[in-house]
């Protein structure tokens, strides 16, 4: 088993502790002005999370929206953090207009080629293959990217992880790519169910075997930040401490810590670190950022 980042693929307990989901470089048309692409604010970032004790991030920015993957071997060289990049597809409305209709027949070819053989004209490959659902439902798009991110996982065992739209859908997502196509749950990775914070239908996808995500705090906040802990309490007493990830997912140059307003990486681990070890113990803290990170990003690379 190995998690394969920027630089090469490592034993899973090398990887360490880890933002298990969050962004370096991020362009979308629906942020305008927003954009994460400066450098020095990326490596700044990287930094500043490695002085609160981070060793690793997961960049869950896919295809087509300015993922940088050039510059993401120098920054983990330089800064002694390991990065995973994803392959993968965000929902439509994150593109410009034309572009998804250019690639969608190929996709499934493009997510093979990038955790394979490199992304774009780098070598760098690809970890895992990131898509999204939609609003409480699949819509036509995301049931074709996701089809292709099924075809891609079974040709290279890649993990699959999903960003739900305000945390809904997660089970339409578990229908479609574990029970009609056949890719086993801890293969999956559900992200954003802190802005559904259900307690019951956290507990029912946890039972169904995947990896639930808590991607937040978020500037977008939906509840993330008040009822977080309430939500890891259901999942940890009802057994699955073991399943549990958390992200900072930082979608804005102005939620970065280091050149931003925050709260930015580093607060994983200088505030929700030390709160769930206060809460829930340091065997808890180390399962959520060292020992699952490492379980949940590791496979059994077939190429």
């Amino acid at each position: 088993m190995r998690i394969r980042t920027v630089l090469d693929d490592l034993v899973p307990e090398a990887l360490g502790v880890t933002d298990a989901h969050d962004h370096l470089f991020f362009r979308s048309a629906v942020l305008p002005g927003q954009e994460l692409d400066d450098e020095a604010a990326a490596v700044a970032e990287v930094r500043a999370f490695a002085e609160a004790g981070g060793q690793a991030i997961v960049q869950w920015t896919p295809h087509g929206l300015n993922r940088q993957a050039g510059l993401l071997p120098g920054i983990s060289t330089s800064t002694g953090v390991s990065i995973v990049a994803a392959t993968g597809m965000h929902r439509r409305e994150h593109y410009p207009d034309g572009y998804v209709d250019k690639v969608q027949d190929q996709l499934a070819e493009i997510f093979v080629r990038e955790l394979t053989a490199g992304i774009g004209d780098t070598q760098v490959r690809a970890g895992l293959i990131k898509v999204a659902g939609g609003f409480h439902v699949l819509d036509v798009h995301a049931e074709l990217v996701m089809r292709a991110a099924a075809e891609a996982h079974h040709a290279t065992n890649a993990p699959i992880a999903i960003h739900h739209e305000l945390g809904s859908a997660a089970d339409a997502v578990l229908d479609l790519l574990v029970d009609e196509l056949t890719v086993h749950p801890a293969a999956v990775i559900l992200g954003h169910l802190n802005r559904f914070p259900d307690h019951r239908v956290h507990l029912e996808l946890a039972q169904r075997g995947a990896w639930l995500a808590f991607d937040g705090p978020s500037r977008a906040n939906n509840a993330t930040d008040p009822r977080l802990t309430d939500c890891l309490a259901a999942l940890i007493d009802a057994g699955y401490a073991d399943r549990l990830l958390l992200g900072g997912d930082t979608t804005t140059a102005r939620a970065r810590a280091a050149t931003g307003e925050g709260p930015g990486m580093p607060y994983l681990l200088t505030h929700l670190r030390p709160r769930i070890t206060r809460y829930f113990g340091a065997d808890i803290a180390d399962a959520v950022f060292r020992n699952n990170p490492a379980r949940a990003f590791a496979t059994d690379w077939r190429a």
